[in-house]
């Protein structure tokens, strides 16, 4: 599928909806490490680029939005703590013709942000005439990487969705749900963006792996609110690893026909391999019920054989193959599947369900044999799906029971890595 057709279609399914009571956090937005920079009602977290304190004009917080002023000469303002590997959301809404940005791994070493950090551009685009695939209108990395032109952007004096995700040296820009922009920062391919720019002779431009976020100050009128940020290089809080790279404590095993677990499972640098024969899985000793599920997989690296497994979620009954369970599917190409097992109870999307399998919004894997990482939501009745920081299936009405959490063997060998839980409180 090409990319814009992909994007545009998982942005029809799963568009963030603009926050009631913004400036809050979920319990599982805590889980999952999320913070936030701007509580509504102080300055707290932020203070003046190169200043010591918050801007004593041209910024005010006004009805839960930090706003800045047009021809106040505020000044653009920067988060006190630094960031490298981070996903970022926000909402933001801009005057007519307003401009401003969303700066990212600043260093405080020239005269302003842009000088260092990569920007996503805040743009009234029809206000300025601008192309929705411009390389300067909204959602853009500003004069380096355009966004798509599929793009979904609300007008002037309505609020959009922002987000940025920044790793291990790709960006990616969302805006109102739809993927608008995936660009390698690092490489010739990055070295020859930054030549063909505007910023092809600042010294240090993007290339820091560490800095500030910077909200800009360009003139105008423009709102920001719902701020809030985690550090994808950290652990989420009270975080337990499942499998810590050496062995495979606190598990244990089903396979049929029965046999020993070390001619199916072992472990190998750090990596969980499953050989993916005979059919069966492991699963951990201890129930979860409400929780936030990270792991990363791949299939052979060297094969590069396409193959099928699954992370089973709130396994409940004896073992068997296979138990009672709500599985996320690791089907290549279907990653982000859900597939009922024995009639769990749970109600996903009718349109996009066929018998026991209700299919993902959107393929978000990567070429066979490299990582992925799932991020798995178990949080009361609900249970979310993300691919590579793609929300990629939800379901709903899911019965909310104490149930262990299982690893597929389905006859192809697959890689697990950095498996680990936050509670839900």
């Amino acid at each position: 599928m090409h990319a814009s057709i992909m994007f545009a279609a998982i942005a029809a399914v799963s568009a963030p909806t603009i926050a009631d009571s913004p400036n809050q956090l979920t319990n599982a937005e805590r889980a999952a490490g999320w913070k936030l920079l701007f509580d509504g009602s102080t300055s707290a977290g932020w203070r003046g680029y190169r200043k010591d304190a918050f801007p004593a004009a041209g910024w005010i917080i006004e009805d839960g939005c930090l706003k800045v002023l047009a021809g106040q000469g505020g000044g653009d303002i920067v988060t006190k703590d630094e960031y490298g590997d981070f996903e970022l959301s926000l909402e933001w809404k801009a005057a007519p013709k307003a401009n401003s940005g969303i700066i990212y791994r600043v260093a405080e070493t020239h005269d302003y942000p842009w000088r260092t950090g990569l920007e996503f551009q805040v743009l009234d685009d029809a206000g300025h005439g601008l192309s929705p695939d411009d390389p300067h209108s909204a959602g853009a990395m500003y004069d380096l990487c355009a966004p798509i032109a599929a793009k979904s952007l609300k007008p002037a004096g309505e609020f959009n969705h922002a987000r940025v995700r920044v790793r291990n040296n790709v960006v990616e820009h969302w805006l109102n749900g739809v993927k608008v922009v995936h660009c390698p920062i690092a490489g010739a391919e990055w070295t020859t963006r930054i030549a063909g720019s505007k910023f092809k002779d600042t010294p240090g431009f993007g290339v820091q792996s560490r800095g500030r976020i910077a909200l800009q100050e360009h003139g105008d009128t423009v709102w920001f609110r719902n701020i809030k940020v985690r550090d994808l290089a950290s652990p989420m809080p009270g975080e337990v690893t499942l499998f810590d790279g050496s062995g495979l404590r606190g598990w244990t095993h089903h396979l049929e026909p029965a046999g020993p677990i070390n001619e199916t499972w072992s472990v190998s640098d750090g990596i969980l391999v499953c050989s993916g024969n005979p059919a069966g899985y492991i699963r951990t000793e201890q129930d979860f019920i409400n929780y936030v599920l990270k792991l990363e997989w791949r299939f052979s690296p060297v094969t590069r054989q396409a193959g099928n497994s699954g992370v089973l979620l709130r396994m409940v009954g004896p073992d068997k193959v296979w138990p009672k369970s709500v599985e996320a599917q690791l089907h290549s190409q279907n990653a982000g599947d859900f597939w009922n097992i024995d009639e769990f109870q749970m109600t996903t999307d009718p349109a996009r369900t066929n018998g026991r399998n209700t299919r993902k919004l959107a393929m978000a894997e990567n070429p066979v044999g490299e990582w992925n990482e799932y991020e798995i939501i178990v949080d009361g009745p609900t249970i979310t799906l993300f691919v590579n920081g793609w929300k990629v299936n939800e379901a709903w009405d899911v019965a909310v029971v104490p149930g262990k959490i299982g690893l597929q063997s389905e006859g192809a060998e697959i890689h697990f890595r950095h498996v680990r839980l936050a509670p839900i409180q």
